[in-house]
C-alpha cells in the first residue's frame, strides 16, 4: 500500500494535468498553490504534519 504522501503527491500531479498546460495570459491562482503544495510536499520528510495538512485539502483518503 502506498503511503500517504505519495497518495497525496499522486492526486497533486493529477490535479495539474487535468487542467492541463498554464495559460501565460492568465494567472490562475488555484495552478499555482497546486503546484505550490506539491513542491512543499517533496520538501518535507514522510512524517510531517503537512501531509496531513494536504490530504485534508486535497479530500486525499
Amino acid at each position: 500500500m502506498s503511503s500517504l504522501k505519495e497518495r497525496v503527491r499522486e492526486k497533486l500531479v493529477r490535479q495539474l494535468a487535468e487542467d492541463g498546460p498554464p495559460d501565460p495570459d492568465q494567472d490562475d491562482t488555484r495552478q499555482v498553490s497546486v503546484q505550490d503544495d506539491l513542491d512543499l510536499l517533496d520538501a518535507v520528510a514522510d512524517d510531517d504534519p503537512l501531509i496531513e495538512e494536504l490530504a485534508a485539502r486535497y479530500l486525499v483518503a
